[in-house]
């Protein structure tokens, strides 16, 4: 049986640890409320400073997972854990969780290295790793893309701005290129003369630089015609493929031969 000096210890210690566990939930319901009004606000504040939307995806990861960390120790410190104790506990494991964690360490200051040097910008279409898409976001330790197929990828950081990045929107004009091969025989300037044509029909297509038409290459079964103009970074692929249906339908109405290989057999005699 416990005497009454015990059980008041009971139920003293059971009051002091029920007021500190009501008081943490107490801290971490109004602290989610109070982290989600703060991401607002900042996210408020920097569309109204007009701030690049890379850096505005990097901020606003970055203050939330501050704001939680502080939550955190907030609550640790209400259940009576001391913070100093929490703190040295958390720095004799430091270097394991360094070790474990520098990889996102480096992803970390990989984001830091793009917002500061700016390869690119939300909405650029890039080439990286491998993969090339759309830039969606920059969150602290990835770049997310998107594909033209519309897949979603998550490009580490640190690979990201150690690597080699192609803008295809840094710049307004892009040139577009094509290597069309035509039969033996025929007519050059007849083919030079057609291709300028429907390349002044195109109003897409600049006229500084002026396009570029010449011989290129005499290749095996066909004389290649290299086609070369400039145009706006957003009408690039409109343009490459109405040329490339333009082409094929005129030179069959002008009656320019398309090539095809061909291989000569010669018999022998008895």
């Amino acid at each position: 049986m416990l005497d009454s000096f015990t059980v008041d210890k009971l139920i003293d210690l059971s009051i002091s640890v029920g007021g500190r566990i009501l008081a943490a939930i107490l801290i971490f319901i109004v602290g989610r409320f109070l982290i989600s009004l703060i991401n607002k606000l900042v996210a408020k504040l920097l569309v109204k400073r007009s701030v690049d939307a890379g850096v505005q995806s990097f901020v606003k990861s970055l203050v939330n997972i501050l704001l939680m960390i502080l939550l955190i120790v907030a609550i640790i410190s209400k259940l009576g854990i001391e913070t100093t104790s929490f703190a040295a506990l958390l720095a004799s494991a430091g270097v394991a969780v360094g070790m474990a964690l520098s990889g996102n360490l480096q992803n970390f200051a990989g984001g830091l290295i793009l917002l500061v040097l700016r390869p690119f910008k939300v909405g650029d279409f890039i080439e990286c790793q491998g993969v090339s898409g759309s830039v969606r976001e920059i969150q602290i330790f990835h770049t997310i893309l998107t594909t033209p197929d519309n897949k979603v990828v998550f490009v580490p950081n640190g690979a990201l701005s150690g690597g080699t990045i192609v803008n295809y929107s840094k710049e307004d004009t892009r040139r577009v290129d094509w290597t069309i091969g035509v039969d033996y025989g025929e007519d050059f300037d007849k083919v030079e003369s057609t291709v300028r044509t429907l390349l002044a029909s195109d109003a897409r297509i600049l006229q500084t630089p002026a396009p570029y038409v010449a011989l290129h290459t005499l290749n095996s079964s066909s004389v290649d015609v290299v086609i070369r103009v400039w145009v706006k970074s957003s009408d690039y692929w409109d343009v490459y493929h109405h040329i490339n249906k333009t082409v094929y339908a005129t030179f069959n109405k002008e009656g320019i031969d398309f090539p095809f290989p061909q291989l000569t057999v010669h018999q022998a005699k008895d």
